[in-house]
C-alpha cells in the first residue's frame, strides 16, 4: 500500500468515526432523556466494547504483548476511557452541554503542544493557523446551534471537562508509539476491559438501578448504537488513523462532530442552516485542510 493511499484510509477512518461520535450526541441524550445516567451509560459502553472486542479477538492477528506494554496499555486505558469519558461526564453534570462543548475545541490546541513537548512536532505557522481556523469555527456551529443557552456553567464543570480533554491529548501523543506496535483489536480489547474493570465500582449502584428499571425497546436500541457504533466500531476508526497520522491531526477531526450534530438536528426538523452555520463548517474544513498541509519534524528535516 503507498502512502498516500494509506493517509487516504487513515483520514476515511477518521471522518467515518467523527461522524459516529457526532450523530452519537443526539441518540445518547435521547437514552438518557429517557432514565439512562450518565454513569451508566459510560459504563456500559465500556463494559459492552470490551465483551465485542473480546468476541471478535480471535479473528485478528494473534500476537504476544510485553510485560512493560501491558502496564503501558493500563495507562492508555486511564487517559483515553476512564479520564476521558468518566471525568466528562462528572463535568457535564455540573456544566452546560454549550460550556462543555466549546471547550472540547481545546483538544486540538492541546494535542499540538503536547505533540511538540514529547514528539518533538514543530508547531508550525501552518499547524497553528489551521488549528485556529478550525477552532474558530466550530465555536461559532456550537454557538449558533444551541443559542443563548441563558445560564453559565459552573466552574469546577468546565475544569473537569478540560482536564478530560487533556487526559485524551495525553493519549495520543504519549501513546502514539505503543498504538503503532500492536493490532487494533488486540489493543482495543486490553484497553477497554481494564477501563470497565476501573469504572465498573463507580457506576455499581447507577447500573443496578437502570437494570432494575423496564425501559421500552428503542431506548435500549438507542443505548446500542451508543456501544456498537458509538464505541466498538468507532475506536477502531480511530486507531487505524493514529496509526499513520499525526496526534494533531487526528485531535483535528474533533472539530468534524458539531458539524454532524447540526447536520443532524436540520435533518429532523429541529435546527435551521443558515449562512452563519455554512461559514463555521467551511472554517472547520479549511482548518482540518491547513494541518494535514503542515510539514512534520521529519519533512523539516529533509
Amino acid at each position: 500500500m503507498s502512502l498516500n493511499l494509506k493517509n487516504l484510509k487513515a483520514h476515511l477512518a477518521l471522518l467515518v468515526a467523527a461522524a459516529i461520535w457526532g450523530l452519537m450526541a443526539p441518540v445518547g441524550k435521547l437514552a438518557m432523556d429517557a432514565g439512562i445516567s450518565n454513569l451508566s451509560l459510560a459504563a456500559m459502553r465500556m463494559v459492552g466494547a470490551a465483551v465485542c472486542f473480546w468476541l471478535v479477538s480471535p479473528l485478528g492477528v494473534k500476537e504476544q504483548i510485553s510485560k512493560r506494554d501491558y502496564l503501558l496499555i493500563f495507562f492508555a486505558a486511564l487517559m483515553s476511557i476512564v479520564f476521558n469519558q468518566g471525568v466528562f461526564i462528572f463535568g457535564l453534570s455540573l456544566t452546560t452541554p454549550v460550556d462543555a462543548s466549546i471547550i472540547t475545541t481545546f483538544l486540538p490546541i492541546i494535542t499540538m503542544i503536547l505533540a511538540a513537548l514529547f514528539l518533538k512536532e514543530p508547531i508550525t505557522t501552518t499547524k497553528a493557523l489551521g488549528v485556529i481556523l478550525g477552532a474558530i469555527g466550530a465555536v461559532m456551529l456550537i454557538l449558533f446551534s444551541h443559542g443563548d443557552a441563558g445560564t453559565s456553567g459552573n466552574i469546577w464543570g468546565d475544569l473537569l471537562v478540560l482536564v478530560a480533554q487533556f487526559s485524551f491529548a495525553c493519549y495520543l501523543t504519549i501513546f502514539k508509539g505503543l498504538i503503532a506496535r500492536y493490532h487494533v483489536i488486540t489493543l482495543m480489547k486490553w484497553m477497554f476491559t481494564y477501563a470497565a474493570i476501573c469504572f465498573i465500582p463507580i457506576a455499581y449502584n447507577d447500573l443496578s438501578i437502570t437494570f432494575n428499571q423496564d425501559f421500552p425497546v428503542e431506548v435500549w436500541l438507542q443505548v446500542g448504537y451508543v456501544v456498537l457504533f458509538g464505541t466498538f466500531f468507532a475506536y477502531i476508526l480511530m486507531v487505524v488513523g493514529q496509526k499513520s497520522l499525526r496526534p494533531t491531526i487526528v485531535s483535528m477531526y474533533n472539530y468534524v462532530q458539531p458539524i454532524v450534530g447540526a447536520g443532524v438536528s436540520v435533518f429532523i426538523g429541529i435546527g435551521t442552516f443558515g449562512w452563519t452555520k455554512a461559514l463555521a463548517s467551511l472554517l472547520i474544513f479549511a482548518g482540518v485542510y491547513v494541518v494535514t498541509q503542515s510539514k512534520s519534524r521529519e519533512e523539516i528535516k529533509a
